[in-house]
């Protein structure tokens, strides 16, 4: 996915009634935007490099088939799954982002100078994030300071889980209503005491199909709050916790696109 400066702020730009910016972060989780008094800005779009690059994990497997089972190291798993969130005071946007890993494997002898000798034959695995680049398109605007969250989701446990009834929203045949079958419901990011609690079909339609009363925490959107074990926490702690020396090539790296305008937001016309 890219993404393209929308065509009517780019006439603005090109007008002179807005000024294309970049905003770059990284390294650390927590980053501000900074948004100048009576003006406010459109981000369209951003480049993220995921954390974890340069650096690997060997393993070996006894055989193809366990590789093919097991082919991710529990280390390189916690990078697999990384969160960035705007906050502008007013709305949240969270973006959850699944990170290819790199992995090949090839077979070895155990014996290398007497490969006959050898009883079982093993793999060696090589596994690495891949941390080429992400662009995606967005449309987030605000007239306050943008708050910028990155994380990786250690965890998401699933809290509930309940059959789907048939309703006009879940019609029997096209959606799970009706089916049977047995869906996750309820699932929690973050704190044990205090997680983001992910309510599915939707908060009120959990409450309404009788699965039970809604959690203090309950919210229709998938997305961890920070939490060291379960929920949102900084990459560079996390490697730093591997005794990964501090490296540019493992940290992440974010790149706003946006436009600035150096006036409030037009109130929209009845």
């Amino acid at each position: 996915m890219s993404w393209q400066i929308p065509t009517q702020i780019e006439q603005d730009i090109i007008a002179g009634k807005a000024t294309y910016r970049t905003f770059q972060t990284g390294n650390g989780g927590q980053s501000i935007l900074p948004v100048p008094a009576n003006a406010y800005v459109v981000i369209f779009g951003y480049d993220f490099s995921p954390a974890g690059g340069g650096w690997h994990v060997i393993g070996n497997a006894l055989n193809a088939d366990n590789f093919i089972r097991n082919y991710t190291n529990s280390y390189i798993r916690v990078l697999e799954t990384q969160q960035i969130s705007f906050y502008t005071g007013t709305d949240f946007y969270p973006f959850i982002h699944h990170i290819n890993v790199d992995a090949s494997f090839a077979p070895y002898t155990t014996n290398a100078a007497n490969p006959e000798a050898n009883i079982v034959l093993q793999y060696q695995v090589l596994n690495s994030i891949n941390n080429t680049p992400i662009a995606r398109q967005i449309y987030i605007t605000s007239s306050n300071d943008v708050t910028i969250t990155h994380g990786l989701i250690g965890a998401s446990p699933i809290a509930s889980s309940n059959v789907i009834p048939v309703t006009n929203r879940t019609p029997r045949g096209l959606t799970y209503g009706g089916s049977g079958l047995t869906n996750t419901t309820q699932t929690d990011y973050g704190p044990v005491v205090s997680p983001q609690q992910f309510m599915q079909p939707s908060p009120k339609d959990y409450q309404d199909f009788g699965f039970g009363l809604l959690p203090n925490n309950a919210d229709g959107q998938a997305f961890a709050t920070p939490d060291s074990s379960r929920g949102l926490f900084p990459s560079a702690d996390f490697l730093a916790s591997l005794g990964y020396p501090p490296d540019a090539a493992g940290d992440y790296y974010l790149c706003l696109h946006y436009a600035l305008y150096s006036k409030p937001i037009p109130e929209k016309q009845g």
